[in-house]
Order: structure tokens, then C-alpha cells, then sequence
């Protein structure tokens, strides 16, 4: 079991950027995968990035290529995701996900834990 606290939505102007947090608590696992995935309305879940918790592997859709950063601060459980150049397709609820690290790429993996959910809205 993980408890996953989502931060750092908001409003942003097109071409701007954000940095979405994620913090994790309440794990026993010794490694974990954390996603972001988003959905905007009438639209189904995308997924954003992915990243092992350990080993700092990284994963990206076309769609943020570039655009994407992410992280984790081991410190404080916590993985971010910082978005440039944001454009208005970018608006959705953007949600942190994460599932116990078993071998293999964490962009393969199924999550089912989830967080509460954080939006982001890009005007332009």
C-alpha cells in the first residue's frame, strides 16, 4: 500500500510551465514505480511519465517529449514533474500513480494506486 498526495496544479498562461509534486507515504516496498497520467474532459487517461523511485529510469510520451521533466527527491518521498512550454491540450487533471517496482520498465507497468488528483488549466 502507498498513499500518494498530489500539489502544484494551477492556472498557467500557454508557453509557461508548472511543476506538479508527488509525494509518497505509507510504503513498505523497497522500490516503486511513480506515474503521471492525465485526462482531460470527454478524453481517456493518458499516460505522461514514469520513473523507478531507485533507479531514476524515465519514461515520456511523444506528447511532453522534451516538454517533460521528472524527478524524485529521496529525501522527502516525492516525485516531481516539471512541464515547459505548456500549451492548452496540456489542461487535464493531472494524477501521480505508483505500484510496487517487481523488475522490468516501470512505463510498462499497470498502477493501482492513486492519488487525489491536481488540475492544470493552460490558457492561451
Amino acid at each position: 500500500q502507498v498513499q500518494l498526495v498530489e500539489s502544484g496544479g494551477g492556472s498557467v498562461q500557454a508557453g509557461g510551465s508548472l511543476t506538479l509534486s508527488c509525494a509518497a507515504s505509507g510504503y513498505t516496498w523497497h522500490n516503486l514505480c511513480v506515474g503521471w497520467f492525465r485526462q482531460a474532459p470527454g478524453k481517456g487517461r493518458e499516460k505522461v511519465s514514469t520513473i523507478n523511485f531507485r533507479g531514476g529510469v524515465r519514461g515520456f510520451a511523444d506528447s511532453v517529449k522534451g516538454r517533460g521533466t521528472i524527478w524524485v527527491d529521496h529525501a522527502k518521498k516525492t516525485v516531481y514533474l516539471q512541464m515547459r512550454d505548456l500549451k492548452s491540450e496540456d489542461s487535464a487533471v493531472y494524477y501521480c500513480a505508483a505500484q510496487k517496482y517487481e523488475g522490468g520498465a516501470c512505463w510498462e507497468y499497470d498502477y493501482n494506486y492513486w492519488g487525489q488528483g491536481t488540475q492544470v488549466t493552460v490558457s492561451s
